[in-house]
C-alpha cells in the first residue's frame, strides 16, 4: 500500500467516523424527549433491557457510547448489573444497523443527500429541520467516506502481496481474529470497523469466511472503551465493563466453530452480495449470541465478580460524567435525581411538622442528616449542569437545562425551611411549650395544603405539565388566606391566656415557613408552565376576588 493509498484511506475513514457522528447526533436530537427518561423503562425484565439497548445504540450509532453510558449509570447506582447486562447485549445487536447502512448500494443519491443535507443546514432555523438536516447531511458523508475507502482500496485487487495476505488470513481464522481486534482497538469503532471491511469488498478478494473472524474480533475490541472508561469507577461498574467483556469473547468461543453454518445461511439469503452477507452475519452472530447467553446473564455477574471482587462499594456518584456524552440522556437523569432530590426536601418537612406537632424529636438527626444530603446534591447537580451547558447544547431543546438551576435552588431553600421547624421543635420540646388542641389542628391543616404545594411543584417539574403546574395558584392563595387567618387567632388565644408567650412564638415562626416553602413550590411550578403566580394573586386581590 503506498503513501497515496493510506492518505485516500485515512481521509475516507475520517469522512466515514465523522458522518456517522453527525447522523447519530442529529437522530439522538430528533428522538429528543424518547431518550431523557430511558432509565424509567428498564425494569426488572431482561428482555426490555435489551430492547432499549438496541434502540439506543441504533439512534446513536455506537454500541461503545451506549455501554460507557451503562457504566456510567451502574457508577451512579442508578442501574444494577442484571439491568446493565441486558442493555449491554442489545448494544451489540443495535450496532448492527450501520453495517446495513453502509452495504447499500446509493452511491448515485450520495451527491444528493450532501446537497439536500447541506441546503436545510444552512437555510433551515427551525430545530426539527436542523436535526433533518444532520441525520441527512451526516448518512452522506458516511457514505461518501465508505465511498473514498472503497475507491482507496480498490488498486489492490491487483496486488499479489494484499492477495496472498487475504489468502492467510483465510486459513488461519486466529489472525483474523487478531486483526479485527487491533483494528478496533486502533479506532474504537465497531462499525468503522465492518465499514472498512465492507470497503475491502472493492477489490473482489474479500469472501465471508476471511470476513466471519474479523467481525467476531470487531466485536471483542469495542469492547475497550468501556474498559477504559471504567478505570475510574466504582467495582460496580468495573463489572459492568468486564460483563461487556466476557459477553462477546463467549460469542467468540461459541460461534467461531459454527461459523460453517452461520456462512451457509447468509450466503442462502444474499448469494450475489459480499456486503450483504457481511451485514447478515454480524446481526445473525449478535442476535443469536444474545439468545443463548440471556439466560445465563447470572453467570456472567458471578464471572465478572469473581474478576472484580465480590465486595463491591457502594455507588458514590449521583450523576456520572459519562453521561455527558449524550446530552438528552444526561438531561433526563438531571431532571430524575433533581426529582430524587425534591422528594427529599418533601419529606424533611413532613418530619420536622411531626416532631413539632407531637413533641417528639425521634427524627431530629435524621432531619439533620437529610438537611446535609440535600445541600451535598445541590451542589453535585450544580456542577453537573455547569458542564452539561458548555456541551454543544440547542437553548430551546434543552430549556429545562436552565429552568433546573432555579428549582434545585427552591428545592434546597425548601430544605432549609424544614431545618428551621426542627430548630423550632427543639426549642418548643427543650422549653416545654404547650401548643392548643386548635393550634395544632390548624397547623395540620395549613401543612395538608402546603404538602400539596409540593407535591404539585414536584409532579408538574417530573412530567414537564403545565396543567398540573397551573393547579397549585388555587392551593398557594389557600396557604396565604389560612396564614392570615391563623395568625389573628392565634393572638386571640395569646391575648385570651390561652397559650404562652414562647408558644405564640414558635407557632408563628412555623406557619410563616410553611408559607414560605408554599412560595418556594409555586417558584417550582412557574418554570413549568412560565406563570409568574404572585403576580396573579396580587392582580386577583386588587380586583376584590382573594
Amino acid at each position: 500500500m503506498d503513501i497515496n493509498m493510506l492518505i485516500a484511506l485515512l481521509g475516507g475513514l475520517g469522512l466515514f467516523l465523522y458522518g456517522m457522528k453527525m447522523m447519530g447526533d442529529g437522530l439522538e436530537n430528533a428522538a429528543g424527549s424518547k431518550l431523557k427518561f430511558i432509565l424509567e423503562k428498564v425494569t426488572s425484565s431482561p428482555l426490555k433491557a435489551v430492547g432499549i439497548g438496541a434502540l439506543v445504540t441504533a439512534i446513536i450509532q455506537s454500541s461503545s457510547a451506549t455501554t460507557v453510558m451503562v457504566v456510567g449509570f451502574v457508577n451512579s447506582g442508578l442501574l444494577n448489573l442484571v439491568q446493565a447486562t441486558g442493555i449491554i447485549m442489545g448494544a451489540n445487536i443495535g450496532t448492527t444497523v450501520t453495517a446495513f447502512l453502509v452495504s447499500m448500494k446509493i452511491d448515485a443519491l450520495v451527491p444528493i443527500l450532501l446537497f439536500t443535507g447541506s441546503v436545510l443546514m444552512l437555510f433551515s432555523k427551525a430545530k426539527k429541520r436542523r436535526d433533518v438536516s444532520s441525520i441527512i447531511l451526516g448518512f452522506g458523508i458516511m457514505m461518501l467516506g465508505m465511498s473514498l475507502m472503497s475507491d482507496a482500496m480498490y488498486p489492490l485487487r491487483d496486488s499479489e502481496v494484499f492477495k496472498n495476505l487475504i489468502i492467510s488470513l483465510g486459513n488461519k481464522w486466529y489472525l483474523g481474529l487478531l486483526v479485527g481486534l487491533g483494528i478496533t482497538l486502533l479506532i474504537q469503532s465497531s462499525s468503522a470497523t465492518t465499514g472498512i471491511l465492507v470497503a475491502l469488498t472493492s477489490t473482489g478478494s474479500i469472501t465471508i469466511q476471511i470476513a466471519f473472524p474479523l467481525i467476531l474480533g470487531a466485536n471483542i475490541g469495542t469492547c475497550i472503551t468501556a474498559l477504559l472508561s471504567s478505570i475510574t469507577a466504582n467495582k460496580t461498574a468495573k463489572k459492568a465493563a468486564v460483563i461487556h467483556l466476557l459477553f462477546n469473547v463467549t460469542g467468540a468461543i461459541i460461534f467461531l466453530p459454527l461459523g460453517p453454518i452461520l456462512i451457509s445461511i447468509v450466503t442462502a439469503i444474499a448469494p450475489e452480495s459480499i456486503k450483504y452477507q457481511i451485514s447478515f452475519i454480524h446481526l445473525i452472530f449478535n442476535v443469536s449470541n444474545t439468545i443463548i447467553l440471556l439466560p445465563f446473564a447470572g453467570t456472567l455477574i458471578k464471572a465478572a465478580n469473581g474478576i472484580i471482587g465480590k465486595d463491591a462499594e457502594a455507588a458514590n456518584e449521583i450523576l456520572d460524567r459519562r453521561l455527558l456524552q449524550t446530552p438528552s440522556i444526561a438531561e433526563g437523569q438531571v431532571i430524575l435525581e433533581t426529582v430524587k432530590l425534591a422528594e427529599l426536601a418533601r419529606k424533611n418537612v413532613q418530619l420536622s411538622i411531626e416532631a413539632f406537632i407531637n413533641n417528639d424529636l425521634t427524627h431530629h438527626d435524621l432531619v439533620i442528616k437529610n438537611e446535609e444530603r440535600i445541600n451535598e446534591i445541590t451542589e453535585i447537580i450544580t456542577n453537573f449542569l455547569v458542564e452539561l451547558s458548555s456541551s454543544d447544547l440547542d437553548v430551546n431543546e434543552f430549556k429545562r437545562i436552565g429552568n433546573t438551576y432555579h428549582v434545585i435552588n427552591d428545592i434546597e431553600r425548601i430544605g432549609d425551611h424544614a431545618e428551621n421547624i426542627m430548630e423550632l421543635a427543639t426549642e418548643r420540646n427543650k422549653k416545654n411549650a404547650e401548643i392548643t388542641p386548635e393550634g395544632k389542628i390548624e397547623l395540620e391543616n395549613i401543612f395538608g395544603y402546603t404538602d400539596k404545594a409540593m407535591k404539585t411543584a414536584i409532579e408538574s417539574y417530573r412530567n414537564n405539565d403545565t396543567v398540573i403546574a397551573d393547579t397549585i395558584n388555587d392551593t398557594e392563595r389557600e396557604i396565604d388566606k389560612l396564614q392570615k387567618e391563623y395568625r389573628n387567632a392565634h393572638i386571640s388565644r395569646l391575648n385570651a391566656g390561652k397559650c404562652t408567650a414562647l408558644a405564640g412564638i414558635l407557632f408563628l415562626d412555623l406557619i410563616s415557613n410553611l408559607e414560605r416553602i408554599g412560595d418556594h413550590s409555586v417558584n417550582i411550578a412557574e418554570t413549568i408552565s412560565g406563570v409568574d403566580y404572585d403576580k396573579v394573586v396580587i392582580e386577583i386581590g386588587s380586583k376584590g376576588i382573594a
